[in-house]
């Protein structure tokens, strides 16, 4: 591989790295100037809204959500402080919790949607053709490992 190549992969990488910043940051904004709680909170109401009714450990969301555990625990721990999941033990494994959505986190993570989508549909609509989506699902589905 010569000097060219290596900086292209490098370009490309950099490129990738601060569009998915940029991208976080402004689906961050827009649910901040609604006044509505951070993405990673929505992130996990919707995991927990899936398990209908059956409960997931924390364990399962951190491999779900690719957080740190450390990370993951102090986020569960306001999450659940704000009223929007519950844990309860385990019947299975007295020693585990399971996580539940509550009805306020429910409604919350509704409420949060049209503010998530519209912002999303905002970066893309304004910066991708369809035509340039499809290539660009199409280009970085080359990359899941």
């Amino acid at each position: 591989m010569t000097n060219l190549d290596d900086d292209i992969y490098e370009t490309a990488w950099i490129t990738l790295a601060q569009g998915h910043q940029a991208v976080l940051d402004k689906i961050e904004n827009a649910l901040k100037s609604a006044e509505l709680p951070p993405l990673g909170w929505y992130d996990v109401l919707l995991e927990l809204s899936r398990s209908e009714g059956e409960g997931v450990r924390a364990f399962e969301l951190e491999s779900r959500l690719l957080l740190p555990q450390y990370g993951l625990s102090r986020l569960l721990d306001r999450i659940e402080k704000s009223g929007f999941l519950e844990r309860q033990v385990c019947k299975s494994d007295r020693r585990g919790k399971l996580l539940y959505i509550t009805r306020s986190g429910e409604a919350i993570r509704q409420k949060m949607w049209p503010v998530y989508q519209k912002a999303i549909m905002d970066i893309f609509e304004k910066k991708l053709s369809r035509t340039e989506a499809v290539k660009f699902i199409q280009t970085l589905s080359k990359l899941r490992v």
